[in-house]
């Protein structure tokens, strides 16, 4: 397992933030020191302890964490090129990954073999330095989509070190890995923005939201998640999504005729098949 003397988190909000405490937590860093734009939000990680400093490069650094929303991180690697120690490696948090590999290739250019893609399945609706924790990590899935040019100890070191935080690590292609979270991420949160926008948007707002009740928090929780981040996700990662979001569509289009007719045997079915498939899910069947 290694250690790394010296880290730097790029963007310390729940996911850089809990990062940097699970690595003090497994005891495989010295010193944390946290970059980013907000000075409130690095002070606030500071005197919570999450970070020791606060730092403007990452020339020190022996592993760099890059946790901001995605459409940052061509400026963001950018500015880590020419710093960079050749013995570093850098990781991210980025939701999608297709896009984060381009940027990476463009801004790293020969450093490229340093820079290991990873995406930790762990968000919530809560932002920033106070959301993080420690445990955000325990039972969760991380995603690597390793680049040919990475060496097997750099991949291995970025593992391993997910794994310490109390992660489950997988890895894919950056293809792979943008097609499965487009179904399965992207096109919730799209599904649950759009729902409490037009709710919110209704003349009878206020009657709507006034007698809703857990099933609509159930279903829109997302929608108190990061506009910003999201809004970088969904750009980043728009063709698959789109492909998503015509299948979820064509979905509904299917049930509608169920409905006119009141078929209500078509629709039972429907619903039972889907509530088995929801249970064997949460019951680890597909782990």
């Amino acid at each position: 397992m290694m250690r790394f003397e010296r880290v730097a988190v790029i963007g310390v909000g729940l996911i850089g933030g809990s990062f940097a405490l699970a690595l003090k937590a497994a005891k495989l860093c010295g010193q944390v020191a946290g970059i980013g734009r907000g000075a409130a939000n690095l002070q606030i990680a500071k005197q919570s302890g999450i970070i020791d400093s606060i730092a403007t490069d990452v020339s020190d650094a022996d592993l760099v964490l890059v946790a901001t929303p995605v459409a940052q991180y061509p400026q963001v690697l950018a500015s880590i090129a020419q710093t960079l120690k050749p013995t570093a490696i850098v990781t991210d948090a980025g939701s999608t990954k297709r896009d984060v590999v381009a940027a990476a290739r463009a801004a790293l250019g020969a450093k490229i073999s340093q820079f290991v893609p990873a995406h930790p399945i762990a968000g919530a609706e809560k932002s920033g330095a106070a959301a993080a924790t420690a445990g955000l990590f325990k039972g969760r899935r991380v995603v690597l989509a390793p680049l040919p040019e990475n060496s097997a100890q750099s991949v291995q070191a970025v593992e391993d070190t997910w794994r310490a935080c109390g992660a489950r690590v997988s890895r894919m292609s950056a293809d792979e890995h943008d097609a499965v979270f487009a179904a399965v991420s992207h096109l919730p949160h799209l599904l649950a923005y759009a729902l409490v926008h037009e709710f919110a948007g209704r003349a009878n707002s206020a009657q709507l939201f006034g007698y809703a009740a857990g099933g609509l928090r159930d279903f829109t929780r997302i929608a108190s998640s990061h506009p910003e981040m999201w809004r970088d996700i969904c750009v980043a990662n728009r063709e698959p999504l789109l492909a998503e979001l015509d299948r979820y569509a064509d979905k509904l289009r299917a049930l509608r005729p169920l409905l006119e007719r009141g078929d209500g045997a078509a629709l039972e079915r429907l619903f039972a098949e889907a509530r088995a498939a929801r249970e064997r899910w949460l019951s680890g069947e597909y782990e």
